[in-house]
C-alpha cells in the first residue's frame, strides 16, 4: 500500500495539472507506469469542446510528451474500434452521438443486399448492395441514417468500418479466364473474394479451401485471399462436416498444451482420488443410453421406501476433478462450449482421455462422480436432496430400447441383468409419479420428431428413419430435470453465484401475434397479459384430437423465446420451474461444469466470485447456437445430397413454414423438408398472410396453410446451396381449371371458318 502511494505521489509532479484532473486517474497510475488520460476522461473533455477537435491541438492540450504520443495514439484508436469516438474528413475527433451515428453489427444476405443490427437495439437497418460492398458479414459498422428505401425501410450507409471480423473464409475456389475467387460457403458473404495466382498454391478449381483474407473489401476494392488449406473435393466422404467445422469457427483440433495435460493424465482412477468421497460402489447404479452413444455422464439408481415414496440417486461425472480453473483444459473447454454431435462423427468439448475415458461413467470400472441423493414423495415432489462427492462403480451399460423392451414385457432381460430388474421397475414407477407432478406443475410437453441418418459400409446414406421415443427416454428425462432443479436449489439457498438455463415467456409482441392467430380457429390461449406454462400445456391437450393439431403447436413453440444461460435467475418458462439449471452433462457442456465448481465450494465452506459469469453465459449460449447452425447445415447437405437420386418420386408431406416466397414441405416417411416455390402453387397470384401463416389464391381463393397436407414431387436438389425444390402434384389439375375458366371467359366465336383479315376489311366496307 504505502509503495502504491509513494508512486502515486512521484507521478503527481511529473503529471501536467490538466491530467490529474482526470476522475479516474488513480485507477490508470494503479494499470501504467506512465499513465495516460483515461478513455472516460477524454470523452468528457470532448464532450465539454462541443465541436470536433484537432486531434494534434488535443494532444498538445492534455500535455502528452512526445515519448507518450505513440501511446495515446494507441489509445484513440482503440476507442474508435470500440466506437467511442471517430475521425471526420478533416482528421479531427468526433464523439458519434452528437453526429447521429449508429453503432451496428452487419448482417449479410445472400441476395446481396444486407443489415445493420445497432448494438443498442433499435430496428435494423438496410444495406445497399452498394454498401455491403464495403463490408462482410459479421463486420462491426459506424453508419448514419441516410433515408428511408423504396420499402420504408431506414436506409443506412456506412461512415466508418470498426472490426473486420473475417479472418479467414472456407468456400469453393474457381478459376476461370486466368481469375481465381472464392465464393465463400456461407451465403451471408455474397461478395467474391479474389485469390491471385501467386497465393492460389496447390489448388484446383472447384476445390473446397480455405482462405486467409489479406485485403479486406472496400469502397473501390474486393477482398483478396491467400489460399491457406486445400480441403478436398466437394463430394468428398465427410466434407460437408469439414466445412461446417471451418464454416461456423468450430475449434476441433486440440492445442498442444491441451493434449500435453490430458496425456499426463492417468488412465483409471487413483486410490489417492477417493480419499474424502463416499464410497457407494455398492449401489447398483445403471447408465442408459442410446445404442451410438460413446460418452456416459449419468448414471441411476432407484428404490422404492414404501408410502413414503423412492430413493433416487442420480450420479454425475465429476469433470471438475481433472479440469481446474485456467488450466488449459479448462481454458479448450471454455472455448469450445459444448460437444457437437455430427452424424459419424463428434467434436467433444474436453479430449478423448477425459470424454470418453475417466470421465465417462463406464461399465464395471471405479469413477468419480457428483452425486445428488435425493427423497422423492409418492407426489412427485423432492423432499429432500443432498449432493456429495463419491466413487461409484456403474453395473452395466444399458440402452433406452433394451430397457423399454423388458419394462413393456417385449423381452425378458438376459440372467446378468435379471437382479437389476427391481430398480429399473421402481424407476418406472417413479418416472409415472414424476410425470404427474410435471402436468399438475403444468410443465409444456411440445412432441418433436428427430431424425437419424444411417450410412452403409461404403459411407454413402442408406436411409433416414425417426427417432422413436420410448418411455426409457423419459425415464431419464425426468431423473435429470429432478436432479437439475435440486441443483439450482441448492446454489441458491445457499447464495452461490452461478449459471442458470433461462427460458422467459412469450414477449408482448409474439404473444399478441399467437393471441390473434388462435382466435382465428375459436381458441385462446388464457392467463391474461402474463400466461403460464400451464396455460400452455392445457391448450396443447386441448386442440390433440383436432386434425389442425400439428399447425397449431407449431405456431405455439414459435411464440416462446429461445432458452440462454445467465446468472440472473428468471425461471425456465417451458418446464415451469422458478428456478434450473445444467447440472447433468460436465463432459459435454461447460455451463454443467461451472455448476459442479459451485456446488463443490458450497460443500467446502467457500464462495465464487460472480464477476465474469455473464460474459460466460453469453458465450455458452453463442456457442450452443453455433453448434446448433453446424450441426444443421450438416443435416441440410446429407438429405439434399440423399435427394439427388430421386428426382420425380412423389411423396406425402406437411406444410412447415409458410413465407412470402412460397412453402417448406416436410416429407413424411424421410423427414426432410423442401421449397414449394409461389411458382409452382398453381396458376393465380398468390399472397402470403403472415400472421395466418398463409398463401392466398386472389382468383381461385385456394389457400395453403401451415399444417396442410399435401402431395408434392422432387424437382431438384441442389447440394451446393443444400436446397430441395419441390412442386405440387395435384398443380396440373389447377392448370387444367384455369384453362377452361379462361376459354369460358373468352368471347364465343361464330361456327363456320375463321374470317381472314382481307375478310375482315371487306366487311367494313360494306
Amino acid at each position: 500500500m504505502s509503495t502504491t502511494k509513494s508512486r502515486s505521489s512521484a507521478n503527481k509532479h511529473k503529471i501536467p495539472a490538466i491530467r490529474q484532473a482526470d476522475p479516474f486517474y488513480e485507477r490508470e497510475i494503479e494499470r501504467y507506469e506512465s499513465p495516460l488520460p483515461s478513455r472516460e476522461y477524454i470523452l468528457q473533455l470532448l464532450t465539454e469542446a462541443g465541436c470536433p477537435v484537432d486531434t494534434d491541438a488535443f494532444a498538445d492540450q492534455l500535455e502528452i510528451t512526445e515519448a507518450e504520443r505513440d501511446l495515446f495514439q494507441r489509445r484513440l484508436g482503440a476507442m474508435q474500434r470500440d466506437g467511442q469516438l471517430m475521425l471526420n474528413r478533416k482528421r479531427q475527433l468526433c464523439l458519434p452521438d452528437k453526429l447521429d451515428l449508429i453503432k451496428g453489427r452487419v448482417e449479410g444476405h445472400p441476395d446481396g443486399f444486407g443489415f445493420v443490427v445497432p448494438e443498442e437495439g433499435g430496428d435494423d437497418l438496410y444495406l445497399s448492395p452498394k454498401e455491403m460492398h464495403r463490408v462482410l458479414h459479421g463486420d462491426r459498422v459506424m453508419v448514419r441514417v441516410a433515408g428511408l428505401d423504396r420499402r420504408g425501410r431506414r436506409e443506412a450507409k456506412i461512415v466508418e468500418v470498426l472490426e473486420h471480423v473475417n479472418k479467414f473464409v472456407v468456400g469453393r475456389y474457381y478459376l476461370e479466364g486466368g481469375v481465381g475467387f472464392l465464393i465463400s460457403e456461407n451465403r451471408r458473404i455474397n461478395q467474391d473474394i479474389l485469390v491471385p495466382a501467386e497465393h492460389a498454391g496447390s489448388a484446383k478449381s472447384g476445390q473446397v479451401v480455405t482462405v486467409e483474407i489479406i485485403t479486406q473489401p472496400g469502397a473501390h476494392n474486393e477482398a483478396i485471399g491467400r489460399v491457406t488449406e486445400v480441403i478436398g473435393s466437394f463430394t468428398g466422404p465427410g466434407m460437408e462436416i469439414e466445412i461446417a467445422l471451418r464454416k461456423h469457427d468450430l475449434p476441433y483440433v486440440f492445442p498442444p498444451d491441451v493434449e500435453a495435460q490430458a496425456s499426463r493424465l492417468p488412465g483409471k482412477v487413483q486410490e489417492k482420488d477417493m480419499a474424502g468421497r463416499e464410497d457407494i460402489r455398492h449401489l447398483p447404479l445403471v447408465t442408459i443410453d442410446s445404442e451410438t452413444a460413446r460418452d456416459f455422464d449419468d448414471a441411476v439408481y432407484c428404490e422404492p421406501l414404501g408410502r413414503s415414496g423412492y430413493r433416487l440417486v442420480v450420479a454425475i461425472a465429476d469433470v471438475s476433478h481433472y479440469v481446474q480453473p485456467r488450466d488449459a483444459l479448462d481454458s479448450e473447454g471454455f472455448s469450445r462450449g459444448n460437444s457437437v454431435y455430427f452424424p459419424r462423427r463428434v467434436i467433444p468439448m474436453l479430449p478423448e482421455a477425459l470424454s470418453n475415458g475417466l470421465c465417462s461413467l463406464n461399465p464395471e470400472v471405479d469413477r468419480l462422480s457428483m452425486v445428488c441423493d435425493m427423497r422423492i414423495t409418492s407426489t412427485g415432489s423432492v423432499k429432500e436432496y443432498r449432493f456429495y462427492p463419491a466413487v461409484i462403480y456403474s453395473h452395466a451399460r444399458l440402452t433406452y430400447n433394451q430397457v423399454w423392451d423388458w419394462l413393456s414385457g417385449a423381452a425378458e432381460p438376459e440372467q446378468k441383468h435379471a437382479a437389476m430388474m427391481p430398480h429399473l421397475q421402481a424407476l418406472d414407477k417413479l418416472f409415472r409419479t414424476l410425470l404427474k407432478a410435471r402436468a399438475k406443475r403444468g410443465a409444456i410437453d411440445f412432441g418433436s420428431t428427430e431424425t437419424q441418418i444411417n450410412f452403409d459400409d461404403q459411407g454413402k446414406i442408406k436411409d433416414i428413419v425417426p427417432v422413436i421415443r420410448n418411455d426409457a427416454h423419459r425415464i431419464i428425462e425426468e431423473c435429470m430435470l429432478a436432479a437439475n432443479v435440486c441443483a439450482s436449489d441448492y446454489l441458491q439457498e445457499n447464495k452461490q453465484p452461478a449459471l442458470y438455463r433461462v427460458h422467459e415467456g412469450p414477449t408482448v409482441e409474439k404473444l399478441a401475434a399467437l393471441r390473434s392467430f388462435l382466435a382465428e380457429f375459436g381458441l385462446d390461449l388464457g392467463g391474461g397479459d402474463k400466461p403460464h406454462a400451464k396455460d400452455y400445456a392445457e391448450l396443447l391437450e386441448k386442440i390433440k384430437p383436432r386434425p389442425d393439431h400439428g399447425l397449431l403447436q407449431t405456431v405455439m413453440l414459435r411464440s416462446l423465446r429461445q432458452a440462454v444461460y445467465s446468472p440472473d435467475n428468471k425461471g425456465h418458462f417451458g418446464l415451469a420451474y422458478e428456478a434450473y439449471t445444467h447440472f447433468t452433462s460436465p463432459i459435454r457442456r461447460y455451463p454443467d461444469l461451472m455448476v459442479h465448481r459451485g456446488i463443490k465450494a458450497v460443500l467446502q465452506g467457500e464462495k465464487l466470485p460472480a464477476k465474469g459469469l455473464a460474459e460466460i453465459g453469453t458465450h455458452c449460449s453463442m456457442t450452443e447456437r453455433r453448434a446448433d447452425d453446424a450441426t444443421r447445415d450438416v443435416d441440410a447437405w446429407l438429405k439434399t445430397y440423399f435427394m439427388r437420386d430421386r428426382i420425380g418420386d412423389e411423396y406425402n408431406g406437411t406444410v412447415s413454414a409458410v413465407t412470402s416466397f412460397g412453402m417448406f414441405v416436410a416429407v413424411d416417411d424421410l423427414l426432410i423438408e423442401g421449397l414449394v416455390h409461389v411458382s409452382e402453387l398453381g396458376q393465380d397470384y398468390f399472397h402470403y398472410d403472415q400472421a395466418k401463416h398463409m398463401m392466398l389464391g386472389e382468383r381461385t381463393g385456394k389457400r395453403y396453410r401451415l399444417g396442410d397436407r399435401v402431395r408434392i414431387k422432387v424437382l431438384r436438389a441442389d447440394i451446393e446451396t443444400s436446397k430441395i425444390d419441390f412442386s405440387l402434384v395435384e398443380q396440373d389439375s389447377s392448370a387444367h381449371d384455369m384453362q377452361r375458366a379462361f376459354e369460358q371467359s373468352a368471347p364465343k366465336k361464330k361456327s363456320g371458318k375463321p374470317r381472314t383479315a382481307k375478310s375482315k376489311a371487306g366487311s367494313k366496307k360494306q
